[in-house]
């Protein structure tokens, strides 16, 4: 399943290649480097990225991690891309970002089937990539991507596709400069690992594929998805205001469902 999956996201992943930082080197990071960024150089992050992931996650299916990013060379930053070596699906997310972004803050959760290293590599305007790892151990119980969802499937069904934006931060997204919200989609995330204990069968893949927002007619992100976000995907992002008074949401998954939302932001919100 793993080289089915990166197959499949590989042309949109942008490329990765030699890392000079021997402390991120190992067998499953060699075998990724290939196919996910192909023979471009990749440069220590350290400086620009300031990245975070629990030591030891409390729960293996919704482990948090953010991005902080930041150019100050005149540069703007392209896109984001999560990385978790030891999962079934490694490309977490990768965010490709509106234009003249100098800096930028993104946060979700994943899951985690085991002790990995987990790894943010962020795309310059020129080309040029940067990356940060930490390493996570493993509690022990169930592997996460296995782990069937958590619920009632009668609700999780009648709620799927709904969505929800919390801003962060000051009650008011207009009176920031850099205002941050919270968009959480309602969708199970299914896997396709789960075994389903009344029919004996595999619960098919149904995962959250896309998800772009916009500030009015500028795109915010547009994310690429897989089986390693979690149930419920979540994304803690910023924007800069260009005086638009709504965020336009769109979710997409692999089982062909779309849904739109509009969030009201400007003054009225």
């Amino acid at each position: 399943m793993r080289h089915n999956v990166i197959g499949s996201i590989a042309g949109m992943a942008l490329g990765l290649g030699v890392w000079a930082a021997s402390a991120h080197a190992g067998a499953t990071w060699d075998g990724l480097k290939p196919d996910v960024f192909g023979d471009r150089v990749i440069q220590d992050g350290r400086g620009i990225i300031e990245f975070s992931a629990p030591k030891r996650p409390m729960d293996q299916s919704n482990v948090p991690v953010s991005v902080k990013a930041r150019l100050d060379d005149g540069r703007t930053i392209k896109s984001v891309t999560l990385i978790v070596d030891e999962n079934p699906s490694p490309v977490a997310a990768a965010f490709q970002l509106g234009e003249g972004r100098s800096q930028v803050s993104i946060a979700t959760k994943l899951r985690f089937n085991s002790a990995t290293d987990v790894r943010a590599v962020v795309e310059a305007s020129d080309g040029e990539l940067y990356m940060v790892a930490r390493h996570t151990k493993f509690a022990g119980g169930q592997a996460a991507c296995a782990a069937p969802p958590q619920g009632d499937p009668a609700l999780i069904a009648a709620n799927t596709g709904r969505m929800s934006l919390a801003h962060l931060g000051a009650s008011k997204a207009m009176t920031q400069l850099r205002p941050k919200a919270k968009l959480t989609v309602s969708h199970p995330n299914h896997t396709g690992m789960v075994l389903d204990q009344l029919t004996l069968l595999y619960i098919p893949l149904k995962m959250v594929s896309n998800i772009e927002v916009r500030q009015g007619d500028d795109l915010v992100f547009a994310m690429t998805g897989s089986i390693t976000m979690s149930q419920d995907p979540v994304v803690d992002f910023d924007y800069r205001v260009n005086g638009a008074e709504r965020l336009h949401v769109t979710a997409k998954d692999t089982d062909g469902g779309e849904w739109t939302k509009a969030f009201p932001i400007g003054q009225g919100s």
